[in-house]
């Protein structure tokens, strides 16, 4: 990345002018989602990640629930392929595996696939659509280090 960047945790209520602008430019306006649907009234009980450029703009978020699900991974489009959306996911992980949740998912859109299965989540059942999007849930299931069983 020839930026630096920032990820920070944050509640819904700290940084939803952010993180709303960041998924109004990216679902509702770049990939046509409804705002009925973005706006799934579940923000407030969830982690973000945050993602700010050194200059200080939202460039990237993403959410996960309370039940291991992450979602809502979105990146502006001038910061595409500079690995925001890894350390998006990276904190979110992070996150999952310090607070002892035993798997996580995702409802991965199919077009990013390959980017969840580099951080060794694997395809679970059918392609499905939402939003009128192609999506497939995608799973990880966290290991034990110590002794290399589930935990």
């Amino acid at each position: 990345m020839s930026q630096s960047i920032t990820v920070s945790l944050v509640s819904w209520h700290d940084g939803e002018p952010l993180l709303r602008a960041v998924r109004e430019t990216v679902f509702i306006r770049e990939q046509g989602i409804p705002a009925e649907l973005e706006w799934d009234g579940l923000d407030e009980q969830c982690r973000h990640a945050l993602v700010l450029s050194g200059q200080g703009e939202a460039i990237g978020c993403g959410r996960m629930m309370s039940n291991g699900h992450i979602g809502r991974i979105a990146v502006l489009p001038k910061w595409r392929k500079q690995k925001v959306g890894t350390a998006i996911m990276e904190a979110l992980l992070d996150y999952a595996f310090a607070h002892d949740y035993p798997q996580v998912d995702v409802d991965a859109q199919t077009y990013a696939v390959k980017f969840y299965r580099g951080f060794e989540f694997v395809e679970e059942g059918e392609v499905f659509m939402d939003a009128g999007l192609p999506h497939i849930k995608m799973q990880l299931k966290f290991i034990c280090p110590l002794n290399n069983r589930l935990r």
